[in-house]
């Protein structure tokens, strides 16, 4: 997807812990902005670009990214809750310490991220772009990603249990020592062309 037009740029400044709470912004570059610690409540951000943003240990509620651009930028301690990032773009960010829990990620495209410490609850990711993801040891728990592109993924070791694993193909992705559910299990190896069948011995 390419880098949404922008009409404005804001540039190097310091939002160092600044509460921003419902700010609304579109169409803006935001470049070697610092928005460590910084907090948004009911944001609303659509069709921006962040170049080199820090993100560190920032915390958003009930805000929206709608189809963003991020490239560089940092999110090492970072939460999102009940946020919307649909249909916005990662390339080369830290994203491995990033905590998501609940919102709607889809279409979003993490493609070849460092997810390894990163942890999503009951986040959809339905049709998201996670092809080449590192997310050994991640936790993915109760996570929509059903028809996400998945392919080249490690989820080794990753904590995958309550989602919906019916658009991964385990035959283009890692997953040894993932933990999964009985029913996950089943969904796995139907998806093997397995036929799965009660002991009727």
């Amino acid at each position: 997807m390419p880098t949404p037009s922008t009409d404005s740029t804001i540039t190097g400044e310091d939002w160092d812990g600044r509460q921003l709470g419902a700010i609304e912004r579109s169409r803006v570059a935001f470049i070697y902005v610092d928005l460590t610690e910084a907090t948004t409540a009911g944001a609303m951000f659509t069709e921006c670009s962040f170049r080199g943003v820090r993100f560190n240990a920032s915390r958003h509620t009930n805000s929206a990214f709608i189809n963003c651009s991020f490239y560089r930028c940092s999110f090492f301690g970072a939460a999102f809750t009940d946020c919307k990032l649909m249909g916005s773009t990662f390339e080369r960010c830290d994203l491995s310490t990033l905590a998501v829990t609940g919102g709607d990620w889809s279409f979003a495209d993490l493609s070849g991220a460092d997810l390894s410490r990163a942890r999503f609850d009951g986040t959809r990711l339905s049709e998201a772009g996670l092809a080449g993801v590192k997310a050994g040891g991640a936790t993915l728990r109760n996570v929509d990603l059903s028809a996400a592109t998945t392919d080249g993924a490690d989820f080794t070791g990753a904590d995958l249990r309550g989602s919906d694993l019916s658009g991964i193909n385990p035959l283009t992705v890692s997953l040894r020592g993932a933990v999964i559910t009985w029913d996950q299990a089943v969904q796995v190896a139907e998806s093997l062309g397995l036929h799965v069948r009660p002991d009727d011995a």
